[in-house]
C-alpha cells in the first residue's frame, strides 16, 4: 500500500442563498497516495471546485475532517493552514492567473520568494526546459500564447516540490490540442517527479487520465470504473 498523503472524510459543504439552503457537498470522503493521479469529474455547478477548494484548504468545510500528510487541517492555526499551503501544496487553475508585469520566469518564483527561498531559479529553468518553453522565460505572459501560458502556471505549481497538486479543469479555457498536450505533461510530471495529483474536470476523456477515477453527482462522490 502506498503512502496517504491527502484523506477525507465525511465533508458536507453547504451555501445560502436568501433563505435556501443549498447543499454543494455530501459526506465527501476520499484517500489519497502518494504518486497517484485522481480525477472528479463532473458537470458544472456540480461541487468540483468547492472541493478541490476545501481539499486544497483555500475554502472550509461545514462538518467533516481532512488530513493532509497526517496532520489534522481543521484543528491547525490560520498561520499553520498557509506554512503548509506554501510548502505541500501547489494549485493550478482554469485561469492562469500570472501577473501582467512580471516576466515568465518570475512569475514562477513568487512562491518560492513568498517561502523566502531565492536558490530556485536553477531548478525553475530545468522545468522550464523539462515542459519546452526554456526560450519563454523572459516573455511577458501578454507575449505568450495560450498553451505556452498554462505552462507556465504548471512550473509555477510545482517550483516548491508540492506533496500534492491541485489542478481545477485546468485545460477548460484551452483549446482541444493544447489541452491534450497539457495533460500529456502532468502525466510526464507524475511519472518522472512521483507527483500526486487531484484534478477536476468536465471533460470525460481527460478525466481517463486518473488512477483513481471519480465523479461528483449530487454533493456525491462516485468510484468510477
Amino acid at each position: 500500500m502506498g503512502e496517504i498523503v491527502l484523506k477525507a472524510k465525511m465533508i458536507c459543504k453547504s451555501y445560502f442563498s436568501g433563505e435556501d439552503k443549498l447543499k454543494v457537498l455530501n459526506n465527501f470522503s476520499i484517500d489519497v497516495k502518494r504518486k497517484e493521479i485522481v480525477t472528479i469529474s463532473g458537470q458544472s455547478g456540480s461541487g468540483k471546485s468547492t472541493a478541490l477548494n476545501i481539499l486544497g484548504t483555500l475554502d472550509k468545510a461545514d462538518s467533516g475532517k481532512l488530513e493532509i500528510m497526517n496532520q489534522d487541517i481543521f484543528k491547525l492555526a490560520g498561520e499553520e493552514i498557509s506554512r503548509m499551503r506554501n510548502t505541500d501544496i501547489g494549485f493550478m487553475f482554469q485561469f492562469h492567473h500570472l501577473l501582467p508585469e512580471f516576466t515568465a520566469l518570475e512569475n514562477v518564483l513568487i512562491p518560492s520568494w513568498i517561502n523566502n527561498n531565492t536558490s530556485k531559479t536553477v531548478y525553475a529553468k530545468e522545468l522550464f526546459d523539462f515542459l519546452g518553453i526554456y526560450d519563454k522565460m523572459n516573455y511577458l505572459p501578454s507575449q505568450l500564447s495560450g498553451g505556452e501560458r498554462s505552462r507556465i502556471a504548471l512550473v509555477r505549481a510545482i517550483i516548491n516540490r508540492p506533496n500534492i497538486l491541485f489542478a481545477d479543469e485546468p485545460t477548460g479555457n484551452l483549446d482541444k490540442k493544447n489541452a491534450f498536450k497539457l495533460i500529456d505533461l502532468l502525466c510526464k510530471i507524475n511519472e518522472e517527479f512521483s507527483q500526486t495529483i487531484i484534478l477536476t474536470t468536465h471533460n470525460p476523456d481527460v478525466a481517463l487520465i486518473g488512477n483513481q477515477k471519480y465523479t461528483l453527482d449530487n454533493g456525491c462522490l462516485i468510484i468510477k470504473k
